[in-house]
């Protein structure tokens, strides 16, 4: 399908949600999850039933109507949501796992299973949890229920970090939050579960009664995991690919070079024997495995070309000197700093650009 008001193809992770769940692969339902994010219009929650109930890759995110949607898209087709038994995050960024602690709510007498990267948002986890810590918990027992619920939105929304370029990371609007915690603590939509079982690379789970083995694939976030079936040549793909828009790399990253390990992480995936069909978290499922990598792998590699050409124009500058010509202005914030960074990272530990400190931050030249 194309876009015919722009000229240009209609990227499907804008697309709305459809009223139905869809066969995306044998055995796997795709159920397309409202989302209001830029560039992106829904999540996809893929459902898989097996002889324990329903196992989940991705249940988005945590407001009640999310939540709604999903038990209305598996009823549709026969399905109960009491019947999940286990949810599995790609990786730790709030709209594939949120989720996740409404479903472990639901009084069912069925805990459900939570499956992550062993290293699945640690530094996140870690930065609410001393948040938390740091409040006196004294004073809380003195309020109603309401109170207290509105003062956790309130620090829930007041986390900054302290990045590796050396600005803060942006809060997060508290009125949003208030939106999506009906009925459940605002803690749980923001800081990352804790797993009930953590997944090494390599591994192999059951799921939908077949195996699934998680790859490791680091550059969109460092707990990125996809899970692949080489019987049927299928790989859940979360964020590491996507059909039409290309991933961010974050530079927010405990790797040294970011975008050097999402590089590897692709070239892992384009190698991938048998590989028919990816079932992103964004768009819709594709074929062309080992081209879309290659595209993907092109598209960075123009980033590092494009920033080259804008050090030789602005000298020795910070990151934000080189995100505002790399990036539209609409874009301008921690996200597009951070794949910056991370680009301008791999320049440096390829030889060809230098960092220096200014004030605390890093400044870089490229020559």
């Amino acid at each position: 399908m194309s876009d015919h008001s722009n000229g240009r193809p209609e990227r499907s992770e804008r697309r709305k949600p459809t009223d139905s769940a869809e066969e995306a692969a044998p055995g796997v339902l795709r159920i397309m999850l409202p989302i209001e994010l830029p560039g992106l219009g829904h999540v996809n929650c893929y459902a898989m039933e097996d002889d324990r109930g329903i196992a989940l890759i991705d249940p988005g995110l945590a407001d009640g109507v999310t939540h709604g949607v999903l038990a209305e898209r598996l009823s549709d087709v026969g399905l109960d949501i009491s019947r999940v038994h286990t949810a599995v995050a790609t990786h730790s960024h709030f709209d594939h796992y949120g989720g996740i602690a409404r479903l472990r709510a639901m009084d069912t007498g069925n805990p459900v299973a939570v499956y992550g990267h062993r290293t699945f948002g640690d530094g996140w986890r870690a930065a609410y949890d001393t948040l938390l810590e740091s409040e006196d918990s004294s004073t809380l027992e003195t309020r109603t229920d309401a109170e207290v619920h509105e003062h956790l939105l309130t620090v829930m929304s007041s986390l900054r970090r302290t990045t590796p370029w050396g600005t803060e990371t942006e809060s997060f609007p508290k009125e949003m939050l208030r939106l999506w915690s009906d009925g459940i603590s605002p803690v749980d939509i923001l800081r990352p579960p804790e797993l009930t079982h953590t997944l090494d690379d390599g591994e192999v789970i059951a799921l939908g009664g077949r195996p699934w083995e998680a790859l490791h694939t680091p550059g969109h976030a460092d707990d990125h995991v996809c899970l692949w079936n080489a019987e049927g040549g299928i790989l859940f793909g979360g964020d590491h690919m996507l059909p039409t828009i290309t991933p961010h790399i974050s530079g927010f990253s405990g790797y040294e070079d970011p975008l050097g390990e999402f590089f590897r992480s692709l070239e892992r995936i384009a190698e991938l024997d048998g590989a028919t069909i990816v079932l992103p978290a964004h768009g819709d499922p594709f074929t062309d495995v080992r081209d879309r990598a290659l595209a993907i792998h092109e598209h960075h590699v123009g980033r590092l070309d494009r920033l080259r050409e804008i050090g030789t124009e602005i000298g020795d500058q910070p990151v934000e000197g080189y995100m505002q010509l790399l990036f539209r202005e609409r874009s301008w914030g921690t996200m597009a700093a951070s794949e910056t960074y991370a680009h301008l990272e791999w320049l440096r530990l390829h030889g060809d650009a230098d960092r220096s400190e200014q004030n605390g931050a890093p400044s870089y030249r490229i020559d």
